[in-house]
Formats: structure tokens, sequence, C-alpha cells
């Protein structure tokens, strides 16, 4: 599976001497302490790192530890910390256990430490709604954002004849499936050199691909199905934060999921399972000419050996205006119940500055800054190294990421969902099918803990 940013899959390594594992000493009059801040993340814990120098020079007696581990210890290892006692004092997290973690009053409202700082959210251009809970207040900072883009191979554009502008300006309607249908199709070729749509096609010995996977086992489908979803005007969730139901039953998906199934029986797409590699080796490798990615992989792209890319946007709807992709933005949090929150606090507010993130992003340009200005000169940076990230910025200025909001029960609903969705690409399920999904969600968002 791709990832989406909701985690970053990698071993497990200490950034700094000793085991980030419990708070220290009290610093409520914020004197001395040391601060251990956890991440899954290996870019993000690198990245800001080069943080550190300067904060501690700013703010003497205070020592910042750094720990990353790999997703499959990570969230085990925090709950482990909340049942001893020694959880970080702040950490790296996500929307989907954020409720969890405030249901069980593990994290810190952070509205009176914004309101006693001055601090600026304003500085934080996307993500703070995110972080609220049902009770209004602000339970994290969104450090990073994410979200996706047509990533496509020039060369292989050229030779079929179709233009970046062709790309760049792609429809989607599920009934005939658009302008995206049409390129993918040509530019599509079986063992024979013959394309997809043209005359004896041979879906069964697909050499190329015209666009990567679409089927996806991830009930978000961040870079696969979910933009061409949003073309139509479908919306996840119901309401937007703290939804009651995922909207799996609307026509306007069921539609779409029927489109992407037709994609994989005309050989336009692989099925579900086809590649074992990512979608930027398949992309470099010559077996897809297009292909839905995440934002943090446009430098991978644009790196590929002796390939050009291009990044387009999310297909516009058949109304020629309607663009849609499914963002994210971690957060960053503060446990409730350390000793050295007003530290902490210190920490995480330091890496929402335009200082440091404009450092931290530099240093590794796979994650998207939530700091405005840092994200401006992250995007002028990247350019000068020619990579566009113009795509990404442009849909969040539109207003064309659909942010992922909270919603209760996240571990249960993706334990839940994932098989589900697996099920359907593999099955050959009806449209009755989603209903069922549906009934499901509602069922596994109102569970009691």
């Amino acid at each position: 599976m791709k990832s989406t940013r909701w985690v970053a899959v990698a071993a497990a390594v200490v950034l700094t001497a000793g085991l980030a594992a419990c708070s220290s000493s009290d610093d409520s009059a914020g004197g001395n302490a040391t601060v251990n801040w956890w991440t899954w993340d290996p870019v993000q814990a690198e990245a800001y790192q080069q943080c550190v120098p300067d904060f501690q020079a700013q703010n003497p007696g205070v020592e910042v530890k750094i720990s990353q581990y790999s997703t499959d210890d990570y969230f085990t290892k925090l709950t482990a910390g909340f049942v001893g006692g020694n959880a970080p004092d702040g950490f790296m997290n996500s929307v989907q256990y954020f409720p969890s973690y405030v249901d069980q009053g593990q994290l810190e409202p952070l509205d009176d430490h914004v309101a006693k700082d001055g601090f600026d959210l304003k500085g934080i251009t996307i993500g703070t709604d995110a972080w609220k809970g049902k009770d209004g207040k602000l339970y994290g900072l969104p450090m990073d954002w994410a979200t996706s883009g047509i990533y496509y191979n020039k060369a292989l554009l050229a030779k079929a004849g179709i233009t970046e502008a062709q790309v760049q300006s792609m429809t989607f309607d599920p009934s005939d499936g658009g302008t995206a249908e049409k390129i993918a199709a040509h530019l599509t070729v079986d063992r024979n050199g013959v394309r997809g749509d043209a005359p004896g096609f041979d879906k069964e010995h697909v050499a190329v691909y015209g666009i990567g996977m679409l089927a996806a086992n991830d009930f978000r489908g961040q870079t696969s199905w979910f933009p061409f979803a949003a073309a139509t005007g479908w919306t996840m969730a119901e309401p937007e934060s703290w939804p009651t139901q995922f909207q799996y039953s609307d026509p306007r998906f069921v539609s779409t999921m029927r489109w992407v199934t037709s994609m994989v029986a005309k050989g336009y797409s692989p099925k579900l399972g086809t590649f074992t590699v990512s979608d930027s080796e398949q992309l470099g490798s010559g077996k897809v000419a297009m292909t839905v990615g995440g934002s943090w992989e446009a430098a991978t792209f644009a790196k590929l050996p002796g390939l050009k890319t291009g990044i387009a946007p999310s297909p516009l709807g058949k109304d020629g205006k309607t663009r849609g992709a499914f963002g994210n933005a971690n957060g960053n949090v503060v446990w409730a119940k350390g000793k050295n929150k007003e530290a902490t606090w210190k920490w995480i507010a330091y890496q929402e500055s335009e200082a440091c993130q404009t450092k931290a992003a530099a240093y590794n340009a796979s994650f998207f800054p939530s700091n405005g200005k840092a994200m401006d000169a992250l995007t002028a940076s990247e350019q000068a190294k020619g990579v566009d990230l113009s795509v990404f910025t442009a849909m969040e200025k539109a207003g064309q990421i659909q942010l992922s909001k909270p919603f209760s029960n996240g571990t249960a609903v993706e334990s839940t969902l994932k098989p589900l969705f697996e099920s359907y690409f593999t099955s050959n399920a009806g449209d009755d099918f989603w209903t069922k999904v549906t009934d499901k969600t509602k069922e596994t968002l109102a569970a009691q803990g």
C-alpha cells in the first residue's frame, strides 16, 4: 500500500543519546527540563533534529531528545507509556488516533498555552480544525500536510501523441470515464504494441498500463480512487467533523467504484496486487504511464533516472469546475500527564515556527510545512531544483483538498474497512455492497470504547 503520510514505516532509531521513554523533573516554572519527543517518521525525526540546537540556545536549561519508532511499534509503545505513566512529553500524532487519546485524558488542551504566549495560529495555514475535539478545544498543532496529484511519464505521453495540457486538464465522469479514461486507454499498450483503444488490444497481456492502481484496500483512497470520486462532488464524511457515517452508499461513490473495476477489467489499470514495488518505481520502469501519487513523492518522481516526469492536479468533474483530493495534517501534541508540559509546549510551538519548519523542510522536502511562509520557502527552493509543487499549493489555496477531520474509533474503523475494500475489488461484488459498508461505518463510528 502506498504511504499516505498518516504513518511512515521504518526501522526504529533513536537520534539522541538515551531512550526517550519517560518524563523528567517538574518544569512548571519553565526551568531545567528534558523534553522527550517521539515520531514514527524517520524523515521528520532527522529534519526536526536540525531545529534542536537553535531551540536549546533560545531556551537555556531545556534539552530535547527525539526518538523515532516504526509504526509497527509506535502506537503500541504510546499506549504502554500511557498505562505505565512514562509516555513521551510530546509526540507526533495522527488524526485517526487523537480522539481516543482525548477520551482517555492523555492529551493536553493547548488553548491556554496559545493564549498565554500569544501564539499566532494564523501562521498555520492548513489543518488546525482537524485537531479540535468535540469540546471545541485545540489538542494539537498541525505540523505538516499532504495530498496527491497525477504523476506522468513525459516520454510515454509524447510517444502516444498526448500533450501535457491534456493531462493537466483531464475530466472525469463515472458514466463514461471522461477524458481521463480516454487518455488512459490510449496510453495503455499490450505486449504486441497495440494500444488500449485500438482493435486487437490484448487486455490479458499488458506491457504498459495507462494509469496505475486505482483499486485499493485503503478506505481513504488518497493515492488511488479518491480524486476521481471527489471530482463528482462526493465527500467522504457526514458530517465533515465527527461523522456518524462515511458516505460509501452515495450514488456518486458507487458509480466511481464501478468505473474503477471497469478500468481493471479493460486492462487500462492494474488489478489489486499486480505490483509489489512503489508507484514511482512503476513509473520509472515504464510499466505505467501515469499514476496517482502522494505530494511527499514529488522529489522522488523528479529524480527518477533517465526519466522526465510531470505533475497534474486531480481530474475535473464533468462540470469542468469540481476538483478534489484527500489530504491529511499530522499533529504535534503534549502529553497531559507529563511533568514537562510547559517546556514541551515551547518545543512544539517552536516546531511550528517559520524558522524551524523552513529549516526542517529544506533538509528533506518529502513533507510539506503547515506554516504558510515555510511552505512558500519550500516551494521556491524546490522550484529552483526543478521540482514544481505548484499543483499541490494551488489545490490547497483553492480549497480543493478534503482534509481528514477527526472521527471516533479510528483503529476499529481502519481494521473493519480495509478487508471490506479488498473484498470488493477482488470478488466482483455488486453495487449493493456499498450500502452494507456504509451501515458498517455507522456501527463502528458509534461504538462505545
